[in-house]
């Protein structure tokens, strides 16, 4: 089997992407897109046995995928990588600022040092990628960025260290957009809703026994899949979006709009897409 994408086959082919949070998640699934339509991957993270693992499967499939161990709050380190990804690659044609992570609690808890780290994770890691990236290829040769932030146009209750910084990501990516769209550089966002994923099952107490009824929030009565979320991605680096800069694009199921008051009906051909043939249904899910 092989990914099932509604992109054209063959439409990356000669073009090298980077990939942040490529051991897991939405980042291995976009980074497994992009292989089977022809590109070349570099996927970032910390764990190597995540990244190997990635990089294994992708090359089973007839694809191409190195790794490069990195944390993206690490200034120099990224311009390292950034440099070595360019050494073996020459040039970089697409950056996924994916990866992120939070945990869950109520404002009143959260203390200065894990604020600072969810924001350094969430916004200032994407920055200095994209930054890097630019300075080092892009400005020279063009380029499509696209960042991950999340909904949180409505607060983020529960998680405001990330809500504050998803919220400052967008506008990192209004302003790259603006600033470099002169270069031939497209930089965009993509805010996911509640996505059936691996980070799901990172998530333990009161939050781990919410994540099964998220659904019931939809106006569509499910949640997304992460073929769902890839498929808008390699959208967006491809040249069917060569005019699409600065924008944020919801892929929530409308989970966004509309207010409590309005009552939610059962749903119906509301089934999902899933195009990714090695997706895994995370723990929390696998009795729901």
């Amino acid at each position: 089997m092989s990914f099932n994408s509604v992109l054209k086959p063959g439409i990356f082919n000669g073009q090298h992407f980077i990939v942040t949070g490529g051991g897991s998640g939405i980042g291995r699934c976009t980074a497994h897109e992009i292989a089977s339509l022809g590109g070349s991957v570099s996927l970032i993270g910390r764990n190597i046995e995540k990244l190997e693992k990635v990089c294994s499967e992708i090359e089973e499939d007839g694809g191409n995928a190195d790794f490069f161990q990195c944390d993206i709050r690490e200034e120099e380190t990224v311009a390292d990588v950034v440099a070595n990804v360019l050494s073996k690659h020459h040039k970089i044609d697409g950056l996924i600022n994916n990866a992120g992570g939070q945990y869950p609690g109520p404002a009143m808890t959260i203390k200065q040092k894990g604020f600072e780290a969810v924001v350094k994770t969430n916004m200032m890691g994407g920055f200095l990628f994209a930054r890097e990236v630019f300075n080092q290829s892009m400005s020279k040769t063009g380029g499509a960025i696209v960042n991950i932030t999340a909904d949180m146009w409505g607060g983020m209750p529960g998680m405001i260290h990330s809500g504050a910084a998803r919220a400052g990501m967008d506008n990192i990516t209004k302003t790259l957009a603006f600033e470099w769209g002169h270069k031939g550089v497209r930089v965009n966002s993509i805010a996911p809703g509640w996505i059936i994923s691996s980070g799901m099952d990172t998530y333990d107490g009161a939050f781990k026994a919410i994540i099964p009824k998220l659904k019931d929030a939809v106006p569509m009565k499910r949640m997304g899949t992460e073929s769902e979320i890839s498929g808008m991605i390699c959208f967006l680096l491809s040249p069917a979006a060569s005019f699409i800069n600065g924008t944020s694009i919801r892929i929530d199921g409308g989970a966004s709009l509309g207010n409590r008051v309005w009552p939610l009906p059962n749903a119906k051909n509301c089934e999902p897409f899933e195009g990714f043939h090695r997706a895994e249904t995370p723990d929390i899910f696998k009795d729901d």
